[in-house]
């Protein structure tokens, strides 16, 4: 039997995900270049949330390869699947990429980390500039791509109509599906 939904774990996680990795990427752009009285809260805000990000992301990735999920229409061209495909590679890695660099990031400016976590990288200032940079990059690339899958969600919501969207859409599934 072929399901037509994401298990309500998957879109709970999915949805979660949406509202954090949102709010991160707003808070990492405010921190950059705030010296005002809120910049320590914005930071603190930011490594907690990654944190909780990356715990996320391995449970999402978990749940991806451990329950079913609906397959895309069968009238998707093969250029779009293997986009679509590509998209959520990237998506999946980006997400786990992020907080990796992150935390890489903040041990080589032997930087505190949340929960006291060990460094994942030696200290060297050189190292972190280049991962402070490569973590900027990739927040860019990440909300690019979540750009594109919007698109593309709204796309199969509003063009094709196929019921993408709604397989992943939080709340009851209604019977007529």
């Amino acid at each position: 039997m072929t399901v037509t939904v994401f298990h309500p774990l998957a879109r709970l996680v999915h949805w979660l995900m949406a509202v954090l990795i949102l709010a991160m990427l707003f808070i990492g752009v405010s921190m950059v270049g705030d010296l005002s009285p809120r910049h320590p809260l914005l930071v603190e805000l930011h490594k907690a949330t990654g944190l909780t990000l990356l715990v996320l992301v391995v449970l999402r990735i978990a749940l991806r390869l451990t329950l079913p999920h609906p397959p895309l229409p069968r009238d998707i061209p093969p250029v779009q699947r293997l986009a679509a495909g590509a998209s959520h590679l990237l998506l999946y890695g980006l997400m786990l990429a992020m907080p990796l660099l992150g935390w890489a990031m903040l041990s080589a400016g032997d930087y505190p980390r949340p929960l006291q976590l060990p460094a994942i990288a030696p200290h060297d200032l050189q190292l972190y500039a280049v991962l402070r940079q490569a973590h900027g990059w990739a927040g860019y690339l990440l909300f690019a791509t979540i750009l594109v899958h919007l698109g593309a969600a709204l796309m199969h919501a509003w063009v094709r109509r196929d019921g993408v969207l709604r397989s992943m859409w939080p709340g009851p599934v209604r019977r007529s599906e």
